[in-house]
Order: C-alpha cells, then structure tokens, then sequence
C-alpha cells in the first residue's frame, strides 16, 4: 500500500505572514487531495476558488501542484479513480485554467490525454486519508447497485460512524467486535487501525461482496485470522515507545452472515461487546429481518458464558423516515432499548454533510 500523508507546502520565506499563507494554500491543496482521492462529487471542489487564484497569479505554479496531488501522485498510478471520474476532473481544471486566458500547462492536457487513452473498468479505487496521515484504499464497484447489491460501494453512513469512533476509541478499548453488513470495509478498517481492539468479525450475506472486502482487508495490512474465533485468546499487546502508545493491528475474522438465518446456537457462538452495522435499514423487509437478528444476538450474549451485555451502534441515513420510524417500532415489540447519540464533531472524511443520518445505541430491556 501507498503511504501518503497530508500535503505540506514547503518554501524558503520567513514571517508570520508567508507561514500563514502558506498554511493556507496548504490547506487548499489538500481539499482537492482528499475531494479527488475519495471521488467527491465535481460541486465538492473550489472550482471558483480556483479560477480566482489563478486569475490574481497568486500562485504560477498552483495547477503544476494541484497535479502533483492528485493525478499524476504515485498513489493515483497505483489505485486510481475511475477513468471517467479523472476525464471530468481533469476537463474541469483546464476550463478553469483557459477562463483565465494564461499559458497552457502541458503537464495538464498530457495528463488527460493518458486518461482518454485509459479503458474503463467496473472497478476503481477509493483513498480515504486518516488524521495520522496512513490512508485506507478501497477497491469499489463504479455502479451503485451491482450484482445484485448495493454492498460494493462506501456509503455515508460508514464515513460518519467511522469518524464517530476515532473520537471515541475508548468505546472500543480490549472489546470484541462484530460488523453486520460490513460491505466493503471501510468502517472496520479504519476501526481496526485506529482503535485498540481485542478482535473484529466483519460479516455480509452476499458472496461478491465478502469476495471484495477480503481483498480490500488485505489490501490494508490487516491480518485474516483463518482458525475459528475465540475471545478468550485474543489479547491485544500495547507497546510502549518514547511514553507513547501505538495501536496493536487486531486480527480479524470474514464471515457470511444472513441475517434471517441465524439460530440461537450461532448468536451464542457470535458473542461480542460490541455489534455495529452502517447504512443498512432501507427495505422495510429487511429491517424487520435486522430487528429479530438482533434480539438473537443480545440476548445470547446476556445469557450466554460472558456474563457481559452486548451494545449495538447502528448508523443510518435516513432516506425513508416511514421504513426508519418502523424499525424503531419493531425494535420496542422485541424489547429493544435505543437512544440517539451525539455525533462526530471532527471531519476526517469528505462527503455530503447535509444529509439526515442518525446514530443509535441500542440495548437488550431489563
């Protein structure tokens, strides 16, 4: 995997005025680094902002940078974006850039050309970079339903909750975990490189998502654990350097799951702390389904060996309030618990902010 962490501009003037403008175009940059990597929608850029530097000469060399940050960066050569993604990405900054009526760059329209000269793929790669700087690549389907499931794409729900436990990882300090409807992973990848965890069981039902995600846990230097999960020996070692902590990579488990199928004896045998699930509740069938599943899993665990009650974060959008408001309905009949929680203040992560997603804790009534 590629490492790339943030951009860092670099220049030799001193000053409290040249450091702050630099920091500020530093800043810039790294919006489009990150928009570009994680395929934002074009309207998530500063086009505008753009033109007008480049209009004002601030920078000659700003679009030689913008370049260098996301097209022709070492981690776009080895998981690039889509091919038409890049097309119109590319196609919009030399719109900008001839607005303002300056020199061609050729480093841009050489760059586009290599990219109508590329085939494109149903496959593309997604870079989500975390605040350390390490980056989660995802291999995603370019379509939004796709063999039959909407599992092979990252969806906002998983941005969100994903951010929620970055600031909160003492939720899941020495816990096991169990994802349902992991899809392509980028909950628990970014889960299992940010928190100190005892074990992490990601599940789906469709065999060409578990397929992916395999590749995508892999592709993220997470380790699969092929024998069967047992708590008691999974223990997690933190090591100290110079009075600091660093994160013990978990090993994990990959596991087909259908929801409608799991016996009281397989709930037992999935004993977790902690359940979590993202994005999952938008067919009123299947939430009736994820609701019994549920009432399965926590009460096995409350009256299984442990002795420890399970808690389950659920991260949704919410884009039919009659199939949410429903759910929580079928939640109270099976004597489900659930409160909603405060959600993340930090953004690490680029996506549509203005969309409604809830984030609930849910517990097994007494």
């Amino acid at each position: 995997m590629v490492s790339s962490g943030p951009w860092c501009l670099v220049v030799s003037h001193d000053g409290p005025e040249w450091r702050e403008q630099e920091q500020e175009e530093g800043r810039f940059l790294l919006r489009f680094q990150r928009l570009f990597f994680a395929m934002c929608r074009p309207d998530s850029f500063p086009m505008e902002e753009l033109e007008d530097r480049l209009r004002n000469n601030r920078n000659p060399t700003l679009l030689h940078q913008i370049l260098r940050q996301t097209v022709l960066h070492p981690l776009c050569k080895k998981y690039p974006p889509a091919v038409k993604y890049r097309r119109f990405f590319l196609s919009e900054l030399i719109k900008k850039h001839e607005a303002t009526g300056a020199e061609s760059v050729d480093d841009l329209y050489n760059a586009l050309g290599e990219v109508l000269r590329s085939e494109d793929s149903p496959i593309c790669y997604k870079n989500y970079f975390l605040l350390s700087g390490e980056n989660i690549t995802l291999a995603e389907n370019v379509a939004i339903i796709s063999e039959g499931t909407t599992g092979l794409v990252t969806w906002e729900a998983a941005l969100y909750f994903a951010e929620w436990a970055m600031e909160n990882p003492e939720v899941f300090n020495c816990r096991t975990v169990l994802e349902l409807g992991s899809g392509i992973g980028l909950t628990g990848i970014a889960i299992c490189k940010t928190c100190n965890l005892k074990w992490y069981t990601f599940s789906d039902c469709h065999s060409n998502v578990l397929k992916q995600l395999r590749k995508n846990i892999i592709r993220n230097n997470l380790q699969i654990d092929s024998g069967i999960r047992n708590i008691k020996d999974c223990e997690v070692e933190v090591e100290s350097n110079n009075g600091s902590e660093e994160i013990q990579r978990p090993k994990v488990a990959i596991l087909q799951l259908d929801w409608g199928a799991i016996t009281q004896e397989q709930a037992s045998e999935l004993q977790s702390d902690i359940i979590i699930a993202t994005d999952i509740i938008y067919d009123p069938e299947v939430a009736l389904c994820l609701v019994s599943a549920l009432e399965k899993l926590l009460v096995a665990t409350a009256s299984g060996k442990m002795k420890t009650s399970s808690v389950v974060y659920l991260a949704s959008t919410i884009r039919n309030p009659e199939t949410y408001h429903q759910f929580k309905v079928e939640l109270g009949k099976f004597g489900i618990e659930y409160q909603t929680m405060k959600g993340p203040a930090t953004e690490v992560f680029p996506y549509n902010r203005c969309i409604k997603i809830e984030l609930l804790k849910l517990n097994y009534g007494t």
